[in-house]
This record gives C-alpha cells, structure tokens and sequence, in this order.
C-alpha cells in the first residue's frame, strides 16, 4: 500500500484491496475495525451469515408505496411474498437473546383516500415466525403533508406523520434494558418529586405507591418517538452533493437506530441492517462501539454511505465502479 490510511483526505477513498470479514465469499465495500459493508442482494448474503451470529437486525425496508421510487419498491398486494423469505433469514440468524426491529409505513391505495393494510398484515405474518413483542410509533413533525392530493388539495385527510415500528424476538424475553435510553425527568415530575407524592388509589383504578415518588436516572421513555427528520447539512450530504453521489431519498435520522442499538445490545454485539441503503444504522453502531453489518443492493447509495464515518476508522474500500476513486 501506497499510502497509510491516516493520510486519506476523503476525496482519495478507494486504494486499498478489502479482505473477508464475516462473510468469508464476499468482500466488503468498506469496513472499520467494527463493521463492514456490502454491496449485494440481501436474499444473497443472509444466507451465508453463521446462525444465531446476530444480536440485532434494525431495518428500514422499501415500502410498499403507490409511486413508485428510484431505490425499487414492492407493490401492497406482493409485498409479504417478497418479504417473508427475509424473515425466515433473519429468525436464522438472530441469537437466541436477539431481536428483529422494522421501521415500515404504510402506502396509501391507488386513486383512493385511505391507507392499504400490508404494514400490519406483515406484522401478522412475521408473529407467526417470530415472537411479537412491543409496538413503538416514530412521529416524524418534519413530515411533509402527503399524499397531497388528498392532503392539500382536497383536504379529505390530515398529515400522515407517524409510522409503525414492530419489535420482535425469537423468545419472549429478548435482551433489553430500558436503563439504558431513560429520558429526562418533565417539569412536572421533578415538581412532583420535591413535593411529594401522597400514595393513593387513582380513579382510572391504578394503585400509585411510595416508589412512585423514587427519583432515578431519568423517566422511561414511552413508545411514541418524537424525533424530526430534518438533516440537511450533515457530512454525507454535503460530500455526496460535492461529488455528485446520488443521495438515498429515504433516510431516516440517527437517532432512531439509535435508541434501538442502546436499548437491546451491549457495546461489543453485532446489529445488522440488510436494506442498509446510507447506512445510518452502521454509522450509529460504529459510534456506539458496536458491531456492525450493512447490506445493500444500490452500490451508490453505498458509495455515498462512506461519508457517514470518519476516514481514520475506513480501514479498506474498494469499488466495482469500471472507471475513477471512491471519493
């Protein structure tokens, strides 16, 4: 090698020859100390994962929209076909302590104001391979008002600005800590705690006690995810812009794979995303000090995916590219 890898400026990615990793047949795109990423089917690559090798999936898969995107989507009525051959991977490949977390929203019907239902039949379906255990909900207040035609046009709707997030393991007690993303304590509850709190029945029939009145770390937070989907300066925007790297139109903010990885791993255990599209979720666990796994079919998005980590950490990248560098 030419050059050590701590003089890389993040125009001049690309000179080295990736080794296996985890995936002995296959060579990274890129890879960290802590995780790799790679450019191929998912329906391709679960399969040579080692079984139970994986403590978390989290995910984002192509929803089953009416327009159709740029990065490939699954229509309503063909999208369990599709999806369930994944699931029977991912249940594999999970640790028996492990857990499955989708993001997946919904689409609405073609020429008509209401929503189709293929988000909560996949929900029906993977509880019949997996273990259902906790529904959370991420509401995004940056949501533009879609489908405008029924939104802002003929205003029949309202703002579809929350989408489902399914939690699944393969027992019903999967490693999780709620310790780990307590949120601070609300104004009224810190109020309450120099108060005091008489113990007492409430009328919804709740028995509140004494250790109600227990003041810890912080407060559980609850499954409502309030978190704005806003990024518009960040570093993998910019350079992909810089280079003219196509961008993945759908991105979802860290801090949702965020909470998840802090929430059901320990630093040191390994989260996979196999629909990694920028791999957000790679980035997070990098900075979490947990492994990682990234699949992903379009070798752009990827490409423009590098931006997300620091070059000191980029130990190889490579490129199936026929002409010029990973910038």
């Amino acid at each position: 090698m030419a050059e050590s890898k701590e003089s890389l400026e993040r125009e001049d990615l690309g000179a080295y020859v990736c080794k296996p990793t985890l995936l002995e047949a296959v060579l990274p795109y890129y890879r960290t100390s802590l995780g790799a990423a790679y450019n191929g089917d998912s329906k391709d690559l679960l399969p040579q994962l080692p079984d139970e090798s994986i403590n978390l999936i989290i995910t984002s898969p192509p929803f089953a929209l009416r327009r159709k995107k740029e990065y490939g989507n699954v229509e309503a009525a063909d999208y369990l076909g599709w999806f369930m051959p994944f699931a029977k991977e991912f249940k594999r490949v999970l640790k028996p302590d492990g857990s499955l977390v989708i993001h997946i929203g919904g689409g609405w019907l073609e020429g008509k104001p209401r929503k189709a239902l293929y988000n909560f039949e996949l929900l029906l379906a993977l509880a019949k391979e997996l273990v259902f255990i906790q529904d959370f909900y991420w509401f995004n207040p940056a949501k533009l008002p879609t489908p405008a035609e029924w939104v802002t046009v003929r205003r029949w709707r309202i703002k579809d600005a929350v989408d489902p997030i399914w939690w699944f393991g393969k027992t019903d007690l999967p490693k999780a800590n709620n310790r780990k993303v307590l949120k601070p304590y609300s104004e009224s509850m810190l109020q309450l705690f120099e108060k005091g709190y008489k113990a007492k029945l409430r009328p919804s029939g709740h028995n509140i006690s004494t250790k109600f009145n227990r003041r810890h770390d912080g407060a559980i937070p609850p499954n409502l995810l309030v978190i704005s989907n806003t990024d518009s300066n960040s570093p993998y925007l910019s350079m992909c812009r810089k280079h003219g790297i196509r961008l993945n139109p759908a991105r979802y903010p860290p801090s949702l794979p965020e909470f998840f990885v802090k929430f059901l791993t320990d630093e040191g255990e390994i989260v996979l995303d196999p629909f990694g599209g920028s791999n957000t979720t790679g980035a997070v666990a990098e900075n979490l000090k947990r492994k990682w796994l990234c699949f992903e079919l379009d070798e752009e998005y990827l490409r423009g995916s590098i931006y997300r980590f620091d070059p000191s950490k980029l130990l190889e990248v490579q490129s199936k590219r026929t002409a010029g560098p990973i910038p």
